[in-house]
């Protein structure tokens, strides 16, 4: 008798829950935090790296990032990187020191950023539901090859479906806690 791998399953839907929570972490929120650089890349060595691979990032305060590169010649290809970046920001240069301040978000921001989440939430259920339909496939092969009986196939589809909705469950959590830290002024 052939059973199906759960675990796998469970794995593959974790994983699109934490690409999730990484896209997420990149949207701001009106506040500083270093996520908010974690997309930013950076043209440095004849390669494309993460700024966080050529600079300490920190926060200053809640309204400004500082960036401290630790070769200055790439000072200019992160300043560049973070203007680039589509993130809205305008650093200033101060040596291998620079300074990010982080603008107040307008309401209409703020609006598009919780559409923004929405789109990344649903990109996971989609991304689930795909995780939850290959498992669907492979118990129907199982049950059809007859290496598996009408109740274990019954036990395993109720248990992906568990596991299914448990996961759906945590990404809308997730995006309403994203949502309300985005809207609050």
């Amino acid at each position: 008798m052939a059973d199906l791998d759960i675990d796998d399953l469970k794995r593959r839907m974790d994983h699109a829950f934490d690409v999730l929570k990484h896209e997420l972490a990149g949207l701001r929120t009106g506040r500083a935090t270093t996520s908010m650089l974690e997309p930013v890349v950076v043209e440095a060595y004849g390669s494309k790296m993460p700024i966080k691979q050529v600079g300490n990032i920190n926060v200053a305060d809640a309204r400004l990032l500082t960036v401290n590169v630790w070769d200055k010649s790439l000072v200019s290809a992160v300043d560049k990187a973070i203007r680039a970046s589509g993130l809205g920001l305008n650093p200033a240069v101060d040596g291998n020191l620079i300074r990010i301040p982080i603008p107040e978000l307008t309401q209409e921001r703020r609006i598009e950023y919780s559409r923004i989440a929405g789109k990344y939430a649903e990109q996971a259920r989609v991304a689930i539901r795909n995780v939850r339909r290959d498992g669907m496939e492979q118990l129907k092969k199982l049950l059809k090859d007859h290496e598996m009986s009408e109740d274990d196939h019954q036990l395993y589809h109720d248990e992906v479906q568990e596991l299914t909705d448990a996961t759906v469950k945590r990404v809308d959590e997730a995006l309403a806690q994203k949502e309300k830290e985005i809207l609050q002024v």
